[in-house]
């Protein structure tokens, strides 16, 4: 791990950290100084990704977590602040999955389930960490990171799960942050101050990921996923002044962008 730990003293939650961009955000955040809690339904993977952190001297404990279960949501959040406290004040929403099926053909179940894990899941596990961080000092700022995807603003043949899944996630994303601003305090002076916690989010393009293998995308076209996890780092440490709505990260050799 570097010698700059920026984000030391202070602990992330990470979901989907058994594999591809929760396994680099995780390590990623790890080597900026945090104690990262990985989170996936897949045990064995987000052991491994504990493993790679730890042989690396860095800090992460791993969890299972099933962002679809709202008991599963409820109680790992109030297992980490009652374990933590307020150093626990970074979340970051990675968990995704794909089923493609087209029109004639697509499974209401896949579906389902995919509307799920990509949208309702981190919307009200983001609802928990807010519920509990809205009592932060003013000096403090937590922060929410949402991966969105590129999906979520083009469409795509057999992606009507996953690309409507991610619209969803990203227009929920613009009214979480709308509401936040609306929640900050008038003090008696006029000022104003804001909501003890920013929501910003990620919209990336293709990413050489296990969840992309099924598309059959040439790896020279996608991203490594430690280039957008580096970007949740850089999105943590910005100053707590600002913060960026979203953020659209694309590989170079993306042939359908802009689109």
């Amino acid at each position: 791990m570097t010698d700059v730990q920026p984000l030391k003293g202070r602990v992330a939650l990470v979901t989907g950290a058994a594999s591809g961009l929760g396994r680099a955000t995780g390590i990623a955040l790890a080597e900026a100084g945090a104690h990262v809690v990985l989170a996936d339904v897949d045990d064995a993977g987000n052991d491994r990704t504990r493993a790679m952190i730890s042989g690396a001297s860095g800090s992460a404990d791993a969890v299972h977590l099933d962002v679809t279960d709202d008991e599963s949501r409820r109680s790992v959040v109030a297992d980490l602040f009652g374990r933590h406290g307020d150093a626990f004040d970074v979340l970051v929403n990675v968990a995704g999955i794909d089923r493609p099926g087209y029109i004639t053909d697509i499974d209401l179940t896949d579906y389902r389930m995919v509307q799920a894990v990509n949208c309702e899941g981190p919307v009200f596990l983001t609802s928990e960490f807010l519920k509990r961080v809205q009592h932060l000092p003013e000096s403090r700022t937590a922060d929410v990171v949402h991966i969105v995807s590129l999906s979520a603003i083009t469409s795509g043949s057999g992606a009507i799960a996953y690309n409507g899944s991610k619209a969803g996630f990203r227009n929920a994303t613009a009214c979480i942050q709308r509401e936040l601003r609306e929640k900050a305090v008038r003090m008696p002076d006029g000022t104003e101050r804001p909501f003890p916690c920013r929501v910003q989010s990620v919209i990336p393009a293709a990413m050489d990921t296990p969840m992309m293998a099924q598309w059959g995308i040439p790896a020279h076209l996608m991203m490594p996923p430690s280039a957008v996890a580096a970007m949740v780092r850089v999105l943590l440490l910005l100053h707590p002044a600002c913060f960026v709505p979203e953020m659209q990260i694309v590989p170079r050799l993306e042939p359908n962008f802009p689109r």
